[in-house]
């Protein structure tokens, strides 16, 4: 019998399955008793796994990164799924094979790769081509870029995520280019391709991902400005003149303002049409991720609609599922 995926799993199903782990907490419920919390992914998806009645030594037995065969019974809970983990036993990773746990191969990411190259060779402004020709020529940094994720844990928080979210941004922009002939072409998608370079510095992708020291008090906004600048004298040998300053400017505004709001994090409002377009195709392509992801994983009994999920305050609609209209309407109460 071939194994059972994240998201084959449905309500009351007994699991006998290795898992990758992605992050794990040591908690205390209200009552005083550690639990172990701990994220398990797969290649199709990520499930939160509990076990009750634990001790410190039961959560130094593997860590995050590590691969794990969890024997337990899932559970529905606020319209999504869980494992409650009677037992966790960590598998040496030369037994597991490690294409059932990436959501993107290494094909996919040189797939993707080869996008991008093709997106940044088709800008006609030298100066924008030259700047990124300098990160794409930097071998350790396209490594560490091809492998972060974009995120932490809502959008695109994998390995490759943060090409995968790059790619698309830079796709969107180029169509959206086309469709509005007043905006620069070449500047907004370089701004696709540069808004989420900091991430490379911002996030930890060794164990468990999270964020580093300066990801946490600095952020990848300025991050990016500090990339952009340190590779600004190559770029400028490389064009064999000075880099144009408000092509810089404009450059680093949208990178500033690509979160669109004070308070979404962005420093600065976006201010030209570029970083305006940039902060929408950003936030477009992370919100129907984030909505895919809550449909594929949501196991609410209701077939038309999910559960109410607090990060979105909403819920979402599926389908009808071949209802009628006129029985649409009693699922609409809270």
């Amino acid at each position: 019998m071939g194994r059972r995926y994240v998201n084959q799993l449905g309500p009351q199903e007994k699991v006998n399955e290795i898992f990758r782990v992605v992050r794990k907490q040591m908690r205390t419920n209200r009552n005083g008793t550690l639990y172990l919390q701990v994220d398990l992914t797969d290649r199709t998806g990520t499930i939160t796994a509990l076990r009750w009645n634990v001790t410190p030594e039961d959560a130094q037995a593997f860590q995050p990164g590590d691969y794990v065969w969890v024997e337990g019974t899932t559970q529905v809970y606020h319209g999504g799924l869980q494992l409650i983990a009677k037992r966790f036993s960590r598998v040496p990773p030369d037994q597991i094979d490690e294409r059932e746990f990436v959501r993107l191969t290494a094909a996919d990411l040189q797939r993707l790769l080869n996008r991008l190259l093709e997106l940044v060779r088709s800008w006609t402004d030298p100066a924008l081509r030259s700047l990124a020709e300098c990160f794409l020529a930097d071998q350790a940094f396209m490594e560490r870029f091809r492998q972060a994720p974009a995120g932490v844990k809502y959008h695109h928080a994998y390995p490759g995520g943060l090409l995968e979210h790059t790619v698309q941004v830079m796709e969107s922009a180029a169509a959206v280019a086309n469709c509005y002939p007043q905006i620069d072409r070449n500047l907004l998608v370089a701004g696709a391709f540069f808004h989420d370079l900091g991430k490379v510095e911002e996030l930890a992708t060794e164990g468990q991902v999270g964020y580093t020291d300066e990801g946490q008090l600095v952020g990848h906004l300025v991050l990016g400005i500090r990339l952009l600048e340190q590779k600004l004298p190559e770029a400028e040998q490389l064009l064999g003149e000075p880099f144009p300053q408000e092509t810089l400017l404009r450059l680093k505004h949208m990178i500033v303002s690509h979160h669109g709001h004070y308070e979404f994090g962005s420093p600065k409002l976006p201010m030209t049409l570029e970083a305006l377009a940039l902060y929408c195709l950003d936030y477009l392509d992370a919100q129907v991720f984030f909505f895919q992801q809550h449909l594929a994983e949501d196991r609410t009994p209701d077939p038309r609609w999910t559960g109410y999920f607090t990060q979105i305050g909403r819920k979402l609609f599926k389908g009808l599922s071949g209802q009628t209209a006129d029985d649409l309407s009693p699922s609409l109460e809270e």
